[in-house]
């Protein structure tokens, strides 16, 4: 019974061996070494007096700023050199002139140390002046040296008191230099002149300027940001659609940037040819104060006016950007000399400028064109949705097989030695 028992378990294991040499072959030890620059991140954390109002999901916005800090922290790609900066943390006097100094290295930008930079977030409470114009300087000099992605996510509630150094000149100042440094701004206050000044920073550098009011918003933000460092840097071509398709700029793949009034459309070209498949996304930024309510429509059109595909979405105020795709596959032709297809891109948005706000210049708008090879009938089948995963189960349902029909042949044979003995 006992050595009945044994072969079956070792027949069990073999089994289960090959299934494991199957399912799972074994992965060439790579000797490729990464020639790009590590990405470094800084984050220049605001923590005024005024950071103490608590007005953030009940709690106070240092509260909500230390929270986010800790998740992303955690979330952190491996490669990225993260620093964080504050601003207004150690003055608490009066004195304008030592206030708008006020700014230091909380922890380096290298290698992260998680625990080091916890311990060091955790120490910091609202006290002082807000010089954003200094620490935006400062910062810049944290995160010169290499050519990897270089980028500051400035998180603040307020305006700058440290005039005449304008923080919006300063990010046009580090823009002209040509360091390849992109400032991202988080506001914490919907406030209009905060909200002014903070889009500055970014539109001046090419960043992004984010309202923020819940502190899981805050979280995610940030997080988005500083996983966005470690992608490879995609520098967008500025173009200028028209009112019309005729007189539309032809696009090729790429990554776009334009600008849309509020309630324009926009007409983009794109060659497609047969066998191909165009796929299209837009963004449209609400980098000012807006109404509630509003949309973008990202349609593909033929050359006649017949409308080909369309992709459609709608918000209602509690995001800065909106975005929408979509996807048209040329089918092929039997004809090896058949022209490409002009498909005209039409991009409008429903926005709405609210009481008192400028609309020109127009919305800030992202588009991407990628034209690649189209499906063919068998990957597009993709053996029904499991692609090269099928041959995997193939291997598991015959492995499995095998061995039921050994075990049942194993507890036959051992039956029958117990009635023979």
């Amino acid at each position: 019974m006992i050595r009945t028992q044994r072969l079956a378990a070792g027949v069990c294991a073999l089994l289960a061996a090959l299934a494991s040499g199957i399912a799972f072959p074994g992965q060439a030890v790579a000797d490729e070494t990464d020639d790009q620059a590590a990405p470094k991140v800084e984050l220049v954390l605001d923590v005024s007096g005024s950071m103490r109002t608590a007005d953030i999901d009940g709690g106070t916005r240092m509260a909500a700023a230390k929270q986010a800090f800790n998740e992303v922290l955690d979330a952190t790609p491996e490669g990225v050199q993260l620093g964080i900066r504050t601003l207004g943390a150690n003055y608490h006097g009066n004195d304008r002139k030592v206030g708008c100094k006020d700014t230091a290295q909380l922890y380096p930008v290298s290698t992260l140390d998680r625990t080091e930079a916890k311990t060091a977030v955790a120490t910091l409470q609202p006290t002082g002046w807000t010089p954003i114009g200094p620490a935006l300087l400062k910062a810049a000099d944290d995160l010169q040296g290499g050519d990897g992605t270089r980028r500051i996510v400035l998180i603040s509630d307020g305006e700058d008191t440290c005039q005449p150094l304008d923080p919006c000149e300063v990010a046009r100042e580090i823009a002209a230099k040509g360091v390849g440094l992109t400032i991202d701004t988080l506001g914490l206050v919907p406030d209009a002149k905060t909200r002014d000044q903070l889009s500055c920073i970014a539109d001046a550098t090419g960043g992004t300027y984010t309202s923020v009011q819940h502190k899981e918003e805050l979280t995610d933000r940030v997080g988005q940001l500083v996983h966005r460092a470690a992608d490879p840097v995609v520098t967008p071509v500025a173009t200028e659609g028209t009112d019309q398709c005729s007189s539309a700029p032809a696009l090729k793949s790429g990554l776009y940037t334009d600008r849309e009034e509020f309630g324009q459309q926009r007409w983009y070209k794109v060659d497609v040819n047969p066998g191909q498949e165009l796929r299209a996304s837009v963004s449209v930024a609400a980098d000012r104060a807006v109404n509630p309510d509003y949309g973008v429509l990202l349609r593909a059109v033929t050359a006649a006016g017949r409308e080909i595909v369309r992709g459609e979405a709608s918000g209602t105020g509690r995001t800065d950007v909106i975005s929408t795709g979509l996807r048209y596959p040329k089918a092929e032709s039997d004809d090896e000399n058949a022209a490409a297809e002009t498909v005209c891109v039409q991009v409008t948005n429903s926005f709405s400028a609210a009481s008192g706000v400028k609309t020109s210049p127009g919305l800030p708008i992202e588009l991407t064109v990628d034209v690649v090879d189209g499906p063919s009938k068998a990957s597009d089948v993709a053996s029904f949705g499991l692609g090269r995963g099928w041959w995997l189960l193939g291997a598991l349902v015959l492995t499995g097989f095998l061995a039921g029909v050994l075990w049942g042949w194993l507890s036959r044979w051992r039956v029958a030695v117990w009635r023979t003995n």
